[in-house]
């Protein structure tokens, strides 16, 4: 998480999904288990990293197309789902 701190840092926009991902393992883990405040103090600053990346991603368009800032002021749109049918004999 060090380079991610940094300013100039430049997360690429694939990225977001792990970052969830990570947001929520963190979450999971000042939950669960018992840290000292040292060791909270890192979650802390891990959690707070990893929302900056997640706010720099938030004007940076999905691929159906509107960005993740979009599609909160938008509570009542959906995605287009694209059904998929298996192939085959």
């Amino acid at each position: 998480m060090a380079c991610a701190r940094c300013d100039f840092y430049t997360p690429k926009t694939s990225a977001s999904a792990q970052l969830l991902e990570a947001k929520t393992g963190l979450q999971r883990i000042l939950a669960a288990v018992p840290l000292t405040d040292d060791e909270r103090a890192a979650v802390d600053n891990d959690h707070a990293a990893v929302d900056r990346l997640l706010q720099r991603l938030a004007d940076v368009a999905t691929p159906a197309g509107p960005t993740p800032n979009q599609l909160r002021a938008e509570p009542g749109r959906q995605l287009p789902l694209t059904v998929l049918s298996p192939t085959g004999p």
